[in-house]
């Protein structure tokens, strides 16, 4: 076997290839559509550098209220595509109703690895965290999403080690949402993604949420669509019962949204509809 039952190459594509079992291509036209009417109709500071790389930049969109909380949004495409750009309308439904959103972008698999990957984005976490005055949110109530790949950069932000890293409280993170997230990587360095991932049987254990000590303790949503394949529903519902055997996690609930797939489980973010928003929005306080 190669990972679990799964025999073959093929079969783990079927599993793990949303784009197999649904149109991917038109999500694509969907959000970029969506998220061009965001930025045309919402305040947004752009391109905001939180690192040295050019690819270490957010889009940050204040809430009207100063003081305001603050949500964080990662973004997917397999660790390998994509960017922040094309899912600016995550901003929409929380900026209408109070919340200021910053949408983070990374650099790419494999020009980085996904340790630095992942290192982009918790400094990203703390630059937002250093620069609340500046944008006007409150840097003590900051939550954090993230769908597909992002949601595996949720459940490593999690599994950071704030203090021994970087000096800083785990507490910084109040509240967490994983949309269809991947929290163990066993399957994909046999699957079509590797060799752009280019995964190592170490990064398989140091990067998989499921394998490693969860240090952050808050409430945490885990969402899959129902259409989605049973590894995605199997993956959260592990990644649950891992969080849940520690005795400082808060709450762990697993939801499966009706009548979604895998890229339209998040389209209520544009318009502050479903359960996706309905689970963010309950853990900003």
């Amino acid at each position: 076997m190669l990972y679990r039952h799964f025999e073959t190459q093929e079969a783990i594509d079927l599993a793990y290839d949303p784009s197999k079992t649904a149109d991917g291509a038109a999500a694509m036209a969907r959000y970029n559509a969506m998220s061009a009417a965001t930025v045309a109709d919402l305040k947004v500071h752009a391109d905001l550098r939180f690192g040295q790389s050019l690819a270490e930049t957010l889009d940050l969109f204040p809430a009207k209220t100063p003081g305001a909380p603050l949500h964080v949004f990662f973004h997917g495409g397999y660790w390998r595509s994509l960017s922040n750009k094309e899912f600016a309308f995550a901003a929409r439904g929380l900026v209408e109703t109070g919340v200021s959103v910053a949408v983070v972008n990374y650099a790419l698999c494999p020009s980085v690895t996904l340790g630095e990957l992942v290192r982009q984005c918790q400094v990203s976490l703390l630059w937002l965290a250093d620069h609340a005055a500046d944008y006007g949110y409150d840097p003590e109530r900051i939550t954090v999403s993230g769908h597909s790949a992002g949601g595996h950069i949720v459940g490593m932000l999690l599994s950071t080690d704030w203090q021994g890293l970087y000096g800083r409280s785990p507490d910084l993170i109040k509240g967490a949402t994983a949309i269809s997230g991947l929290f163990d990587l066993a399957p994909f360095p046999y699957s079509w993604l590797q060799p752009k991932l280019q995964l190592t049987g170490r990064d398989v254990m140091t990067l998989s949420p499921v394998r490693i000590e969860p240090r952050v303790a808050c409430p945490v949503n885990l969402v899959v669509g129902a259409l989605e394949s049973d590894e995605f529903h199997r993956q959260s519902k592990a990644y649950q019962a891992h969080l849940l055997a520690t005795d400082a996690q808060q709450g762990v609930a697993v939801e499966s949204v009706v009548g979604c797939d895998h890229f339209t489980v998040i389209d209520g973010l544009n318009d502050g509809s479903g359960q996706v928003f309905d689970a963010i929005m309950r853990h900003i306080a």
